[in-house]
């Protein structure tokens, strides 16, 4: 055929021409996988540097001594950081349980002893008194301190407002309960003697 037109020849040269092509991107792509493979890991997951749970932890802030917090509240500011809890709590003398227990008098206040309240098992399972130390886990995360808590109240991770909430709680009280105080400076060792 003459006249310019694409006889079968060019168009087998062409398809031969890009398979070829395709051919050499495939084998290129096997020898590039088969020199820069990656390793395989004996288990899954990634390899962290040793140490670094440790540095996690020592890297979380410590917080101060809850006596110290203590005498640092507020009433006032605690009053206002608990209006939250007014949503589930009583706050009034002789007020009965809302969806949670009331909280007049719960500092010092036996755990779970509310009459007629339905309290969850670990609560139940507690025991003891309502100690500011315990207030002070509790709020941080109801849900670590009490296994199963019907409580959903995520936790107050300040320490500070923590401690204000606790300061307003123990002035609801007929007769509250002192406030935690710091233990006393160790003394300083006394300097040897000169002889």
């Amino acid at each position: 055929m003459s006249g310019g037109g694409i006889t079968t020849t060019d168009s087998n040269k062409t398809a031969l021409a890009v398979m070829m092509v395709l051919l050499l991107t495939m084998a290129l792509g096997v020898f590039s996988n088969a020199l820069y493979s990656p390793e395989k890991a004996a288990k899954p997951g990634y390899n962290l540097p040793e140490g670094s749970a440790k540095t996690a932890t020592a890297a979380a802030p410590k917080e101060p001594p809850l006596p110290a917090l203590m005498a640092k509240a507020e009433v006032k500011k605690g009053e206002t950081d608990a209006h939250v809890c007014q949503a589930c709590h009583n706050f009034e003398k002789g007020a009965g349980p809302k969806v949670g227990p009331p909280l007049y008098g719960v500092v010092g206040r036996p755990k779970g002893s509310i009459a007629g309240f339905q309290y969850s098992d670990g609560m139940k399972a507690k025991g003891g008194d309502w100690t500011y130390a315990d207030l002070n886990t509790f709020l941080t995360k109801p849900s670590t301190y009490v296994s199963g808590t019907k409580m959903t109240y995520p936790g107050e991770p300040d320490p500070q407002k923590r401690a204000d909430i606790i300061d307003y709680l123990h002035t609801l009280s007929d007769s509250p309960l002192p406030l935690p105080k710091e233990a006393a400076a160790a003394p300083a060792p006394a300097a040897p003697a000169k002889k």
